[in-house]
């Protein structure tokens, strides 16, 4: 185990709530240790698969439609639960988290930790802007991300081990 952690916003902020994902990532620069790999992914799974290639945390931020919608509610949820979702939810996306989880299993290249922090959404729609619903979800949003990117390194980083800035 090497303690990589890299956490993925997933998303389009050219499509409204679906720009969500890519909103923390950009929050959370600055405020993670320098070693925590930040990125960016159209939700395209072998574009994933290569962002957590060699991590032993993987942090994802989708935006995410259910039915009924309640925009702006958020969900934590492990690797099993986000694939065992897969068939009662729709990512924002072609081919969804659940499926690209899946895969990513079969092929042995999911890291030993998986959470996805996901927001419902309103609108996904052209046009850049969150809806009032997500945009008032964000700052916790923003701070599920940095908890989980504190756990993993508190995981790997032992005491008197050498490891990175501490988090705010």
């Amino acid at each position: 185990m090497n303690g990589r952690v890299v956490v993925i916003g997933v998303g389009n902020p050219l499509r409204g709530d679906d720009g969500a994902g890519p909103a923390v990532v950009e929050a959370l620069r600055g405020r993670v240790p320098d070693d925590i790999v930040l990125a960016v992914s159209d939700g395209e799974p072998g574009r994933m698969l290569e962002l957590w290639r060699g991590a032993d945390t993987a942090v994802v931020v989708e935006a995410l439609r259910l039915h009924p919608a309640r925009p702006g509610e958020l969900h934590t949820l492990t690797a099993a639960e986000a694939a065992g979702r897969a068939r009662g939810t729709a990512s924002t996306h072609a081919l969804g988290l659940g499926e690209c989880l899946a895969l990513a299993e079969a092929l042995g290249l999911l890291p030993a930790k998986v959470v996805v922090h996901a927001v419902e959404v309103a609108c996904i729609e052209l046009g850049m802007g969150l809806s009032d619903p997500v945009r008032s979800a964000l700052p916790e949003l923003i701070e599920r991300a940095c908890a989980s990117v504190r756990r993993a390194r508190e995981g790997h980083h032992r005491p008197g081990t050498s490891g990175g800035a501490p988090l705010p």
